[in-house]
């Protein structure tokens, strides 16, 4: 998520108890609610969503804009987040699992590339820890994971109809420049974030989650992904 990238300074061991721990923790969660679904899955989104909005309402408030920014920059947020979080309770759940594995790739992959091979920053004013080849590498490796998934889909529709359709490689290559894309808007999330705590002075969203900062702080790449793959999802319905 934001400025987790490579250049970022080694944790303390006791703050990688406390951040192995809170990982812990908000996965049971999430797995707890994802194998209840229904409302509580739906509950358990809008929750998150509504934390979400509290801390990103705080930083506009606390970083320096105007009263009409101010205004403008929580409505903003508010259709920016409610939007994501509508669309993620009224597709399949499984868009939510996928939202999540694409977004974990792209952190990942960001990560170890820019590690290996990032010397250029992309903005390092707002986030110091981007680099080019972290943003390169993420969606290349991305590219190929939401690639290789329309590889098995087309099989997995094929296996269902009595005469099997030719295997296309159009689906794949459009699988590919979406995966590329989701992982370009990840990061672009994570720099809207790390934007407004530098206007507002923070250096997390909040300290809600022992060693991980807010809630914001690991969403910021999950809402645009969520958007994009939600709307994405929705049209293919039609």
């Amino acid at each position: 998520m934001a400025d987790a990238e490579a250049t970022e300074a080694p944790k303390k061991k006791s703050d990688l108890g406390i951040r192995t721990l809170s990982a812990i923790v908000m996965l049971a969660i999430v797995i707890g609610a994802f194998a209840a679904g229904g409302w509580w899955l739906k509950g358990f989104i809008y929750l998150v969503a509504l934390a979400t909005f509290g801390e990103m309402a705080r930083m506009v408030l606390r970083g320096g804009f105007g009263a009409a920014g101010k205004v403008g920059w929580l409505a903003f947020g508010a259709a920016y987040i409610g939007l994501a979080a509508w669309l993620m309770t009224a597709g399949d759940p499984y868009l939510l699992l996928f939202v999540v594995a694409v977004v974990v790739t792209v952190d990942v992959s960001a990560y170890f590339c820019g590690r290996l091979f990032g010397k250029r920053k992309i903005a390092p004013s707002i986030s110091p820890s981007k680099t080019w080849a972290g943003l390169i590498g993420a969606m290349v490796i991305a590219g190929g994971l939401v690639g290789w998934f329309m590889v098995l889909a087309q099989g997995i529709t094929s296996g269902k109809t009595p005469e099997p359709e030719p295997f296309s490689i159009w689906p794949v290559l459009a699988g590919i420049a979406i995966g590329a894309l989701l992982a370009a808007v990840a990061q672009a999330g994570d720099f809207f974030e790390s934007w407004l705590k530098r206007r507002a002075g923070m250096k997390d969203s909040s300290n809600l989650i022992p060693g991980h900062g807010g809630v914001f702080d690991r969403t910021d790449g999950l809402i645009p992904v969520a958007i994009v793959l939600g709307l994405l999802f929705n049209i293919g319905q039609m």
